[in-house]
């Protein structure tokens, strides 16, 4: 028989067990404190940018929510039956369908660009030991064209990567045209899958063994990028130019424009590479898309690109482009590299008496403070409750101050502006 938890009582033995659904986790403190100052920082960057932030519902009527989501999201997707309608719903996968919806039905009559943002979980069903709720935040701009609302959302991702403070990060960006254009020239069925496995592989041999069955002959010039997988779509640093363009491209209104990259680009040449053979989003972006890594996790953190198509599907033709960035991998990578939790403001325990007015001014100048009643506040109470020291008052009007290290120092004066400043100075990690 397994032994009862710790602090459960004897009588709670043949209770089930206290457990989380798979897939998803509680948040202390410190952890919480780390994703909550990325997502701020993050959501800061888009409203600099001139994105407005909504706030969509956790779930929706499936049918409704389903029209906006591919294949895969759809697979994803966790429904059940609402009980006061009878109606199935189902919790979002995704937030872009979400803010479709909304561009298409309540901001029918709003002249585009639109640009929004957006910050919250979305739960998504997932492998036995996978994550099922992820945090995001992403923007959308819609009816911007191509390529200068692409060029936007490029810089507002290096942006939310760059507000992240991760000492490694780099975006690859590709476009689906070239991958279709291959896959479209694939002789059937099997051939088009087994091409798009090597393509995702980066299976240069298993391309060139299938050339001869390509209904398409290569291009002529050997120069040229071939079209039935001869050579692969090119991959590297975009150092100012477009890498991997065929000379002589498929014509298609929705091939990129490629340009020298501004002197004022949001990031270096090399922290920014060109993948035209990713397959990644591709029944479901429609020109550019991304991806954006870091240093420390082990998939991309950011993805996105244009998704012509969607908004349509809700009733208003519109173009738009947009990325999620997940809050979750990215605080991940930074606990892995070593970045420092975000500092909270200084926190203090008050005992004694006058206790409750001190806690009352010191609030007033940005300290946590709390007023402790039973007992004078211990090191190690101060270490579990978060908060870095403790103000032990008198009957004579001064004290001792008790940090979060068990040091310990007379109180000069209970002014609380002296009072903040000694507790800023002698601050120390609870």
């Amino acid at each position: 028989m397994s032994a009862a938890l710790p602090g459960v009582h004897s009588d709670a033995v043949s209770d089930p067990p206290i457990r989380l659904p798979s897939g998803v986790r509680d948040f202390l403190p410190r952890a919480a404190a780390r994703r909550r100052s990325l997502a701020a920082r993050v959501v800061e960057k888009f409203e600099a940018w001139g994105y407005a932030r909504i706030i969509t519902p956790v779930f929706e009527c499936a049918d409704v929510l389903e029209r906006g989501l591919g294949a895969d999201a759809r697979a994803a997707a966790i429904r059940f039956v609402e009980p006061g309608t009878g109606e199935i719903v189902a919790l979002r996968p995704d937030i872009t369908p979400q803010v479709a919806r909304i561009v298409a039905t309540r901001l029918a009559e709003v002249e585009g660009p639109i640009r929004l943002c957006y910050e919250g979980a979305v739960t998504r069903r997932a492998a036995e030991h996978g994550q099922r709720e992820i945090l995001q935040a992403g923007i959308e701009l819609i009816d911007a064209p191509a390529p200068a609302g692409d060029a936007e959302v490029l810089a507002v991702a290096a942006a939310a990567l760059a507000a992240a403070q991760l000492p490694e990060t780099r975006i690859d960006v590709g476009h689906v045209a070239p991958a279709r254009y291959v896959l479209g020239a694939a002789a059937d069925d099997e051939a088009r899958a087994r091409i798009a496995g090597a393509l995702a592989r980066k299976d240069l041999m298993d391309r060139r063994r299938r050339r001869a069955r390509c209904r398409r002959p290569p291009p002529p010039s050997p120069r040229r990028w071939s079209r039935c997988g001869a050579r692969p779509p090119r991959r590297g640093p975009a150092h100012g130019r477009c890498r991997g363009r065929p000379r002589s491209p498929p014509r298609s209104p929705s091939w990129p424009t490629c340009s020298r990259r501004s002197p004022s680009s949001p990031m270096p040449g090399d922290a920014l590479t060109v993948d035209l053979g990713d397959l990644r989003g591709f029944d479901y972006y429609t020109g550019v898309r991304f991806a954006g890594y870091a240093g420390g996790a082990a998939d991309a953190v950011l993805r996105g690109g244009r998704y012509d198509e969607l908004i349509g599907r809700y009733g208003r033709a519109a173009r738009a482009t947009g990325f999620a960035i997940d809050l979750e991998a990215l605080a991940q990578a930074q606990r892995a590299t070593g970045v420092a939790t975000p500092p909270s403001p200084v926190g203090v325990a008050v005992f004694g008496p006058g206790a409750p007015a001190i806690a009352r001014a010191l609030r007033g100048h940005g300290v946590r403070a709390v007023t402790a009643t039973s007992a004078a506040p211990t090191a190690s109470w101060l270490r579990g409750a978060g908060l870095d020291a403790a103000l032990l008052l008198d009957a004579a009007g001064a004290g001792e101050l008790v940090r979060a290290d068990d040091s310990r120092g007379r109180l000069a004066t209970l002014a609380v502006p002296a009072l903040v400043t000694q507790l800023l100075e002698e601050r120390c990690p609870s």
